[in-house]
């Protein structure tokens, strides 16, 4: 890791829209309400607190990222590191505005993730998915393709520990990646 200094990259956005360049950056506070709203506009992910979002933002700004546009946050990724396996980054949440869905930027989002986290000791990610969610298996499963390493699926959570009418979360680990150089 290089510091507090966020690392970030550009890459041309293929989605047609007026924004041209994407950023993929460490979030900073001040993303905090408009990773609410993204959370909120998807209508599938569960919604947290706007205080929740502002804390993912200052206190899991290195495990986390928010893709940019000239127009604004447009997507997300929320993680950290596990406390009791610090070779593994969990994603909590990972969500991408609905004028930019379609052009990778999710892919883009973990993919930059995995890279900020490996020079820390990270060699696995684990996300949990409900089992008709099959877009974020498909989006995790190419993770690891790319990767060129496996994926594990396990349950975690069944639905009866819910208190609402939520569908079971299954566990999803991917890697091992390599160990990041000196």
């Amino acid at each position: 890791m290089t510091g507090d200094k966020p690392s970030h990259r550009s890459e041309r956005n293929g989605t047609s829209g007026s924004a041209g360049r994407l950023e993929i950056e460490a979030p900073v506070v001040a993303d905090g309400p408009a990773l609410h709203r993204i959370t909120r506009d998807s209508g599938v992910l569960d919604v947290n607190s706007p205080y929740a979002y502002l804390l993912w933002c200052r206190d899991f700004a290195h495990t986390s990222a928010v893709a940019r546009t000239d127009d604004g946050v447009v997507g997300f990724v929320t993680g950290y590191i596990r406390p009791d396996a610090p070779d593994a980054v969990v994603v909590w949440q990972i969500a991408v505005d609905a004028s930019q869905r379609g052009g990778g930027v999710a892919r883009q989002l973990l993919s930059h993730l995995v890279d900020r986290v490996q020079p820390r000791g990270v060699r696995y990610l684990e996300t949990t998915i409900t089992p008709d969610n099959t877009a974020s298996i498909g989006l995790f499963s190419a993770l690891a393709e790319s990767r060129g390493t496996g994926i594990e699926r396990s349950e975690l959570f069944t639905a009866d520990l819910f208190p609402d009418a939520h569908l079971g979360e299954d566990l999803y680990r991917i890697g091992p990646f390599p160990a990041a150089g000196p």
